[in-house]
């Protein structure tokens, strides 16, 4: 069976649809019906499958989108700042405590999604009777966590670049303090969070590289032998495998290369 894998965000979670006999390539815009309804996506690669290795049925793709519908995607995205300011004044008049964050039309504008935030659970059927008097199509909001609002907003991470979340990351991975204390980094909440106050990203990216790294160091205290003599790791650069030592014979520090230990015993 032959499957696309389409986007219908920048960096966002991708899914697969069937398709048969429709002339597509890499990066067309498709329209597909997606669980929301109907949208419009674009063709990010293509796979084929045995259909025993599906564990649920694929929707097929419905067309390449024609300039109507790319026309038509545009119009909605018009819409969209005025609907978010719209929901922003009636969360206020309904007195919800409540962030608006995004809004979406499905390509028929047959569904309205609006995405909020909040820390509490919020009873928001009054504001979704208001919005379906004034738009008159389906409505439904829909609350979003930390991680997921700051790929909406967007911003600049404490790294000075542009949040990972909002350029490449399409579904975002556990991240856990366990993988910051493999790292050696200081458990410092304001040095390891990023701008929606959970774990930063990176710290994922790199665990597998420590991981497999520090298999070949040596242990925080272990006793090794080095040319000078028998000394105690005291700290290391893992990245740069690179050991610092204290001389059980004098006290003297200093940081040495993976490369110039003899022997390894444990303290």
């Amino acid at each position: 069976m032959n499957v696309a894998l389409v986007q219908f965000k920048e960096a966002g979670k991708k899914y697969y649809f069937s398709y048969q006999g429709i002339q597509i390539i890499e990066k067309d815009l498709v329209v597909v019906e997606t669980s929301r309804g109907i949208e419009i996506g674009k063709v990010y690669l293509f796979k084929e499958i045995k259909e025993t290795d599906l564990t649920s049925e694929l929707k097929p793709i419905i067309r390449k989108a024609t300039e109507q519908d790319i026309k038509e995607d545009a119009y909605n995205q018009t819409l969209e700042a005025g609907i978010i300011d719209k929901a922003k004044h009636l969360a206020i008049e309904n007195e919800l405590e409540i962030k608006v964050l995004g809004a979406e039309y499905t390509l028929d504008r047959k569904r309205l999604l609006i995405y909020f935030e909040s820390e509490n659970r919020v009873d928001f059927r009054n504001l979704v009777r208001d919005l379906s008097e004034i738009y008159h199509t389906r409505i439904e909001l829909r609350q979003i966590g930390p991680r997921d609002a700051a790929k909406m907003i967007g911003g600049i991470g404490p790294c000075g670049l542009i949040l990972c979340c909002t350029t490449f990351i399409g579904e975002f991975d556990t991240v856990s303090i366990k993988m910051a204390k493999n790292q050696n980094i200081a458990l410092n909440p304001q040095k390891i969070s990023g701008v929606c106050g959970k774990l930063l990203c990176c710290i994922k990216y790199e665990d597998e590289t420590y991981t497999e790294l520090k298999k070949i160091m040596p242990d925080m205290n272990e006793l090794i032998t080095t040319e000078k003599g028998v000394g105690k790791v005291i700290d290391m650069n893992i990245i740069a495998q690179k050991l610092r030592v204290r001389y059980v014979e004098n006290g003297a520090m200093e940081w040495i290369t993976l490369k110039d230990v003899k022997t390894r015993e444990d303290a």
